[in-house]
């Protein structure tokens, strides 16, 4: 088993190398390679990374094809029979590939699998996930009667925010800043490649609903914890930015899941009044305290 750990760089020149600073330190249990895909940045002049790191792989695109095609850029030159797709703004602490490859390879039906991710200071990020659903846009509505759940119980039924990360889990999607995945599954893919319809954001969900019809479900284990920056602005505007490509990214999903029929429509409705007001209570309480709420 070789793991072919694929990042991409886009004008982060010194974060780059921290992540690659820190899986190279740490990783001791498996053979593995790096592939880094420069997506033509505009600043930073990609042939120092293989100065600073002469054992990576360095692919120069020659355009910003976004995360996807970058992605696949760098599978395409890969040749690990397990990829990791580790975002540039993470950086490990500990053998996380080698914990993470090592479960992976003990059941073939694992489709995409994740590890624990946190913010530097240590918050949880909530990387385990259910797709959406009308359903649990209207229990989400409900966190009070939520609240009266057992522990257990309530996280297993909604996972995302519910689940504190605390014991492995299967779940329907994981987050595409460390992403795991077999080789061949991909000979099973479309174009033998992943879905880039997108150029960024839902790219991870995607991927993972389609390999969940292909009968692979996502796993998220507990045993190790990767460091992810995951900077996000506090400006309101910057965020009503970020709001509306979230909704047009879940919207394309659920459209791709399950057409543009009423229960399309319906959910349109109930994600889209749910996520504004959400985003005008995170508002309300930067402007009143200065703290912007995750």
């Amino acid at each position: 088993m070789t793991v072919s750990v694929i990042i991409i760089n886009y004008d982060t020149f010194q974060i780059t190398c921290d992540c690659i600073e820190s899986v190279i330190r740490h990783t001791k249990g498996v053979p593995y390679e790096i592939v880094l895909v420069d997506n033509a940045s505009p600043h930073d002049d990609p042939d120092q990374f293989t100065v600073r790191f002469p054992s990576i792989q360095l692919i120069k695109s020659p355009e910003n094809g976004g995360f996807a095609k970058g992605n696949n850029l760098g599978i395409a030159a890969a040749a690990g029979d397990v990829i990791l797709l580790l975002n540039s703004d993470t950086v490990l602490t500990e053998d996380s590939i080698s914990i993470a490859a090592h479960e992976l390879v003990k059941d073939d039906t694992i489709g995409a699998l994740t590890v624990r991710l946190t913010y530097p200071d240590g918050k949880l990020q909530h990387t385990a996930r259910r797709f959406r659903s009308i359903r649990n846009e209207l229990l989400d509505l409900a966190r009070p009667v939520l609240k009266l759940l057992p522990y257990r119980r309530r996280s297993h039924l909604m996972l995302n925010q519910y689940f504190h990360g605390d014991r492995d889990t299967w779940c329907d999607w994981v987050s595409g800043a460390f992403m795991m995945f077999r080789r061949d599954l991909l000979q099973k893919l479309p174009g033998h490649r992943l879905d880039d319809r997108f150029f960024m954001y839902g790219e991870d969900q995607l991927w993972c609903y389609q390999f969940a019809q292909l009968g692979h479900r996502s796993r998220y284990i507990a045993a190790t914890t990767v460091i992810h920056i995951h900077a996000a602005s506090t400006s309101p505007k910057k965020q009503m930015q970020l709001l509306k490509k979230f909704l047009a990214m879940e919207l394309k999903i659920m459209e791709y899941r399950v057409g543009r029929g009423l229960y399309y429509h319906l959910f349109s409705l109930i994600l889209t009044i749910k996520e504004m007001a959400r985003y005008y209570f995170k508002v309300a309480v930067l402007k009143l305290t200065g703290k912007r709420m995750r």
